[in-house]
């Protein structure tokens, strides 16, 4: 049996390639949790340039008119996710829900912290198809603030949404997903003055839901 003449003295071979798959699982891993923050601005820009998808849209408070169209039907499937695994207990409370475009409808979402120490979270929503987000308005959404959670609490989360009657009569059915993420105590604070002016935009939309009743 001969030894490699590369080999350093002492040096196994085994060792060396076991270091070497390391630090490229490493890599790999501390690339794709960067990929995954990198997907929230790489969707922002995608929705800029198409036209379609606006996030922003869909974090801010609509002023409506309900006018249902008694003739059609809708389906909403409500999905969920918590990328920081482990930390969030997070689902819809009903899977999906047959509406009628022009309707106000209310749903909601189960949240539950399951670390012992408070922790901020902010919701980001996206709907699909991408092209229905323009026809997709709410009123009131846990999305629009962030959320402060104290260590082990639970909370019902409420969205109130209205499907225009202007979408495409080609879709017949939507999804609406949140993806829950920790938003770290300086981030928090400085959304306090942009919450409380969303706030005050909610609530004059459902001022104006309330003369109609």
């Amino acid at each position: 049996m001969h030894e490699d003449m590369n080999q350093e003295p002492g040096q196994k071979p085994d060792t060396t390639a076991n270091r070497k798959l390391v630090r490229q699982l490493c890599v790999f891993v501390a690339g794709s949790f960067a990929f995954g923050f990198a997907l929230i601005p790489l969707y922002d820009v995608l929705c800029n340039v198409t036209g379609y998808g606006d996030r922003t849209k869909l974090r801010q408070a609509a002023e409506i008119i309900e006018a249902p169209d008694e003739n059609r039907r809708i389906t909403i499937e409500f999905i969920s996710t918590a990328p920081t695994f482990g930390q969030w207990e997070f689902r819809p409370e009903a899977g999906s829900l047959q509406v009628q475009p022009g309707r106000l409808y209310e749903a909601k979402f189960y949240a539950l912290n399951l670390r012992s120490q408070p922790i901020t979270a902010q919701a980001i929503p996206s709907v699909a198809p991408l092209q229905a987000t323009q026809y997709f308005h709410k009123t009131e959404c846990f999305c629009f603030t962030p959320q402060l959670f104290q260590g082990g609490q639970e909370r019902d989360l409420t969205v109130r949404f209205i499907v225009d009657p202007k979408l495409p009569s080609n879709i017949d059915r939507l999804t609406l997903g949140y993806a829950m993420y920790d938003v770290p105590a300086g981030a928090a604070a400085s959304q306090a003055g942009v919450a409380t002016q969303t706030n005050i935009a909610a609530i004059g939309g459902d001022i104006a839901l309330a003369k109609l009743e």
